[in-house]
């Protein structure tokens, strides 16, 4: 598989991964009340953590991922044939 699969491989799986972390650990009871603000959008929604812990399980499921197809256990070319 080229670099360019890789990479796009990788982002999609991220992107998933965030998607799926980004509603854990939210605290909705919010302290103060800004006029024209979502009263159910969170107070400190704790992106940079999320965005670590979604780097992490995204990397150590794209090496998984990679050496199945480097051994040739997950073939994506034979899959669509």
């Amino acid at each position: 598989m080229s670099v360019t699969g890789l990479i796009i491989i990788y982002i999609i799986i991220w992107w998933i991964i965030f998607f799926a972390i980004l509603p854990i650990d939210v605290n909705r009871i919010k302290v103060i009340k800004i006029e024209g603000e979502d009263p159910g959008s969170p107070e400190n929604p704790k992106i940079l953590k999320k965005f670590i812990y979604c780097t992490v399980i995204t990397s150590i499921i794209f090496i998984i991922i990679y050496l199945l197809i480097k051994f040739e256990y997950l073939n994506l070319r034979n899959l669509i044939n």
